[in-house]
């Protein structure tokens, strides 16, 4: 068994896409389905959804509500990443603990974009 996909709900694609798109191109995603109101991006058999619904509700999001809280990508190369994460809209998390917050033995960054979303990427 794998993974699918994923779909991630946005008050707002265009304000949404900046920061995602980059990230998913970065870690080698490749644009998948394009349609107003969404954006996929295929790696591999699994795809993640960017989609403005018609149906979300249109409070802020908050990870720390009951739900998603934050995805986990594998990455090759964390620290070229974060480097070139804050020119799109991410932001380092936990700077001061940053490439071990989540411990001594997980190398990782966590990175938080303006709507709040938390995306971990980790060695």
């Amino acid at each position: 068994m794998s993974l699918h996909h994923v779909e991630l709900w946005v008050s707002d694609l265009e304000a949404a896409l900046p920061s995602f798109e980059w990230l998913f191109l970065a870690m080698g995603y490749e644009p998948f389905q394009h349609w107003e109101g969404g954006r996929s991006w295929k790696h591999g058999e699994t795809y993640i959804v960017l989609e403005e619904s018609p149906a979300v509700r249109r409070e802020p999001y908050d990870r720390m509500r009951p739900g998603l809280n934050h995805l986990a990508f594998r990455v090759d190369d964390v620290d070229k990443l974060v480097e070139e994460a804050v020119g799109h809209g991410w932001t380092l998390m936990f700077a001061d603990r940053h490439p071990y917050a989540g411990g001594p033995e997980h190398y990782a960054a966590y990175l938080e974009n303006d709507a709040g979303f938390e995306v971990e990427l980790v060695r």
